[in-house]
Order: structure tokens, then C-alpha cells, then sequence
């Protein structure tokens, strides 16, 4: 096995000839068998291991197994004891969520702070394919067809090609000693119910699930390829970058096959899953002006184009008004939403910052959004004549920083209502027979009464 880990070393040109590697050992079988490996090809590293105290003593032992081990092999030594049910609890993750964030966390500190060059985790081939199957369950692109990559930056898998049984009988023919995890037999983790209960039925079917498996993960991976050639051409040519916003046009996507899954593979590298990108490719044929976010970036869906910019652009912040009643927050505004009936008695305050607007005429769910070059509508007082938003705000004499500030509320068929703190729409207006009124209150956070 030792030649053949370092034929796969050499294909995957990771010259650990002149590099060094923090090795991340638990004392579990197979990252007992790694650490070997390295100390027998001669290889510069260090040894990392982690207590998460999850085990009581168990997790005590294998630290000091761990440890012993490293001073065996005259590799440099790291350990850190990890509050994991604490952190689980504090991020509202899962304790093995909290544990790979806290581990790979602290790997990277010290390969950072010590000078190495890589870091060497201990998945085989077998992991590679409960992890593929493990994303079928979850649903998966092609992407998850891969299994466990090799390589990702400096994170390495040097045993990546080789089967758990290759593993197990290395461990036994160098007598290697190891340490049990006792949560391994556990089928409560969804790897676990893969490796003791899925994998065994599977492989009733086709006793050579793993070699079908290595197959199948090269022809999907060659599939892929192809595919991303061709994508990041179409990317090329349909996305347009100005400055800190990118632009793809509805009209393009709308004219050509599989339109989501273009769309998808330009908005992953913006954080969006492809179950957001299916609701923003649905709102093409909708209205302008609705807001999409990831944890880092925001899609507008404008008239002709699908804008990209950084989550928490003021220009582009909006809000969907479901019904005519309620509170609805947006940027630092709070806008008070009541249905009011017109009486003999009723009177109308004048006020920037308030409208009355004829409720038989609205259509939810409106829009508030920034308002956008093009937008126009009929202010009230013009008699139905149509005048543009920007040509509004001239005549108001703001400057520009105030015009990025202006939003617009926009009814369900389009129309532009209120130019918000401004002017009302004429069309909107409340007439003698109208007796029930959509009351709109806008109000700043900070100073609400």
C-alpha cells in the first residue's frame, strides 16, 4: 500500500517531498494507518488532534494515545479540548456540526501560524461513496455525484484512493495499534445508517458497489466538465459586470433551453441555492422590483435584467406588502398599514408621510423599492397626466444623495402609487364615493411614538 500511496501522491502533484503537512489524527483505524504512511515515506509533518469531550474518558485516551504516537514519531504535537455542546447549542447547529466547525477551524490556525503547507485529513474511497450517496438523500447537482475531492486548496486526502478493506489490512500486516470510537457503531448519525444499514443491502444487488461506483464518479465527473466548458462560455458572454452590480438579461434566459439551471450555475458563485434560483428565474415574467438574498448578495429582479449586487445595497432594499394592514419594516422606516372608513366627519391631514389610497383600486401584493430610472406615473394634481419619477425629484431640487434615497410603493399590476414622502398617484386618489381607504403611515425607526 505504501507504493501505491505514493504513485497517488505523485498524480496529485502534491510535492510532500519538499512540503509539510499537519496530519489531523483522532486514533481511530484509519487515521492511525496515515500517520504511518507519512512516517515511513520520510515525510515532514505534524500532528493535530482534537478533544471534543464528548466521550468522557474514551475522548481522554485517545488524546494521550494520540500523543504518544506523535512523540513515536518525533512529529511535532497539537491539541485543543473543545466545548462542542456549547458551541452546537450557541450557533443552533448539531453537536457533529459544531465539532467539524470548531476542528477545521483550529486546523487552519495552525497550519497558518506553524508554516505548513498542507492539510491532511484521513477519508478513503469507501467515505467518498457514503458521502455521494449521503448527497442523493439530501438532493444534489451533478457536483455531489463527486464524493470527496482529493484536493480543496490547502485541505488534503492522501488516502482518498484507497478502500476501507486496504486500509484495515495495512493496519493489521504492520501491527498497528489503534483506538475505538465507540460512536462509530451508532446508527443515530446518517453516515453511520449508511455505512451499517444501506451500504450492506446495496451491495447484496452488486458486490462490486465500489468499483462501479469509482467508474460511474468518472464518467459523471468527464459530464461535467463538458458541461462547465459550455456554461462558462454562455456565463461569458450573458453576464455583464459594471462596477460592484452584474447584469444578466431576462430576455436572453427566457429564449434559450434549461434557462434555471443557467441562471443557477452564474448565482451559486453568489450564494443561492437552486431552489432560490428557481423562485427568482418565476419572477421574470413578474413584476419590477422584488428583492432575492443570500448571506451575501442580493438579486434584483428589474425589467430586462436580474441585477447581482452585495447584500445590503440601500439602492436596491425592498419590502412585499401582503395585505392592507400591518406593520412593515424597510431600511430605517417602519410603514403602518390600516384600512379607515370616510365618513361626513372624516379629515384628510396633510402630510408627507402619509397617504390615503382608494382600496378597490389596489391590487396585493404591492411594493415598496427604490426607485429606478425609467419609473413614472400621474401625480395627483396633474389631471391624469403621466410625469417620470426622476423628473419629479429634480423639480423637489433634491440632491443625490437624497434621489438614492426616494422609494416608490408599487401596486400589484405595476403602477406606480406613491412616490413615498412626495406624491401620490392620481389614479389612486380617494374619490366622493369612495368610503374605504387604505391608510399608510410612515414613520422613522428611532422616533416612533
Amino acid at each position: 500500500m505504501l507504493e501505491a500511496f505514493l504513485t497517488f501522491i505523485n498524480q496529485q502533484k502534491l510535492d510532500l517531498h519538499k512540503k509539510s503537512t499537519l496530519l489531523t489524527v483522532s486514533g481511530g483505524v484509519d487515521s492511525i494507518v496515515l500517520a504511518h504512511l507519512f512516517f515511513q515515506a520520510g515525510f515532514r509533518a505534524g500532528i493535530a488532534h482534537c478533544n471534543f469531550g464528548l466521550r468522557g474518558e474514551e475522548s481522554d485516551g485517545d488524546e494521550a494515545f494520540v500523543k504518544a504516537l506523535a512523540a513515536e514519531y518525533k512529529f511535532p504535537f497539537f491539541v485543543r479540548d473543545f466545548s462542542t455542546r456549547d458551541h452546537a447549542e450557541k450557533e443552533g447547529i448539531s453537536t457533529q456540526m459544531a465539532a467539524r466547525d470548531l476542528r477545521y477551524r483550529w486546523f487552519e490556525e495552525i497550519r497558518a501560524e506553524n508554516g505548513f503547507d498542507w492539510i491532511a485529513t484521513a477519508h478513503h474511497a469507501n467515505d467518498s461513496f457514503e458521502t455521494v450517496i449521503l448527497n442523493i438523500v439530501r438532493g444534489t447537482g451533478l457536483a455531489g455525484f463527486h464524493g470527496i475531492a482529493a484536493q480543496n486548496k490547502t485541505l488534503i486526502r492522501p488516502l482518498i484512493f484507497a478502500s476501507r478493506a486496504e486500509i484495515q489490512d495495512y493496519l493489521r500486516q504492520h501491527q498497528l495499534s489503534w483506538r475505538e470510537d465507540s460512536s462509530n457503531e451508532s446508527t443515530r448519525y446518517k453516515r453511520n445508517l449508511i455505512r451499517h444499514e444501506i451500504v450492506p443491502v446495496l451491495k447484496r444487488i452488486n458486490p462490486s458497489l465500489e468499483n462501479t461506483f469509482r467508474t460511474t464518479t468518472k464518467r459523471v465527473g468527464a459530464a461535467e466538465n463538458l458541461l462547465n466548458d459550455f456554461l462558462n462560455q454562455w456565463k461569458k458572454e450573458h453576464l455583464r459586470n459594471e462596477g460592484d452590480e452584474y447584469y444578466i438579461s431576462i430576455p436572453a434566459l427566457t429564449s434559450v433551453s434549461e434557462p434555471t439551471y443557467r441562471l443557477w450555475f452564474i448565482l451559486q458563485d453568489f450564494g443561492f441555492s437552486y431552489i432560490q434560483t428557481e423562485e427568482i428565474y418565476t419572477s421574470a415574467e413578474g413584476i419590477s422590483g422584488k428583492i432575492f438574498k443570500s448571506r451575501t448578495h442580493q438579486v434584483l429582479k428589474d425589467r430586462d435584467y436580474f441585477i447581482i449586487s452585495h447584500a445590503g445595497s440601500e439602492r436596491y432594499t425592498s419590502c412585499e406588502i401582503s395585505k392592507p394592514s400591518g406593520e412593515y419594516i424597510i431600511d430605517n422606516s417602519v410603514f403602518l398599514f390600516k384600512i379607515v372608513y370616510k365618513n361626513p366627519d372624516f379629515l384628510f391631514e396633510v402630510d408627507n408621510s402619509i397617504a390615503y389610497l382608494n382600496i378597490s383600486n389596489l391590487k396585493f401584493p404591492l411594493l415598496i423599492r427604490t426607485w429606478e430610472i425609467g419609473d413614472s406615473f400621474c401625480p395627483f394634481g396633474m389631471k391624469g397626466k403621466r410625469k417620470k419619477v426622476s423628473d419629479l425629484l429634480i423639480d423637489l431640487k433634491l440632491n443625490r444623495n437624497q434621489k438614492k434615497q426616494v422609494k416608490v410603493l408599487v401596486n400589484g399590476n405595476g403602477d406606480i402609487i406613491w412616490v413615498i414622502g412626495y406624491r401620490t398617484d392620481e389614479r389612486y386618489r380617494v374619490g366622493d364615493n369612495c368610503e374605504e381607504i387604505v391608510l399608510i403611515t410612515q414613520k422613522l425607526m428611532g422616533i416612533l411614538s
